[in-house]
């Protein structure tokens, strides 16, 4: 137990630096299960799209909007989780509180999509699509973000 700053000041030289180093320490082992945390993160969103992109060239399961959507979200958490376990400090903080913001988004999409999208069988662009083509992501890498189905033609049961 380290003892309170007030306190530090009367121990010896020698039990002054053991206790500085068994600080820095635990802080660089706390940050090392961290940064593998953080990129273990990023290996997960990569390997989802990865996985969302072998389901639609392997065993033609071709995506909706909001799946084009959701990829974007992984492809955006993964970097930001990549970045915080590269970075250290308030750029680490900022990147991973990002990550969070981003994963947040993910999971209110996939609500939205289960819950609502699935049944909607509107001609009208949803706004997975308006998005995607404000990027104009559908035509930078449009093997990855072109929907080639509506969400309620794409509703497959996994399990």
């Amino acid at each position: 137990m380290t003892p309170p700053r007030s306190l530090r000041s009367l121990l010896p030289v020698g039990a002054r630096a053991a206790d500085r180093q068994s600080r820095i320490r635990a802080r660089h082992s706390m940050g090392g299960a961290a940064t593998s945390l953080l990129a273990l993160v990023a290996a997960a969103c990569f390997g989802a799209v990865g996985l969302a992109l072998v389901s639609q060239y392997q065993f033609d399961m071709q995506p909706c909007p909001w799946c084009t959507l959701q990829r974007l979200i992984y492809i955006v958490v993964g970097v930001l989780a990549l970045l915080g376990a590269l970075l250290s400090g308030t750029p680490r903080r900022v990147a991973v509180g990002l990550a969070f913001l981003g994963a947040l988004s993910g999971i209110a999409t996939a609500l939205y999509q289960q819950l609502h999208a699935v049944n909607e069988a509107s001609f009208d662009l949803s706004m997975a699509e308006r998005f995607i083509s404000w990027l104009q992501l559908d035509r930078l890498v449009p093997q990855l973000f072109i929907a080639y189905a509506s969400c309620a033609d794409a509703a497959v049961s996994v399990l």
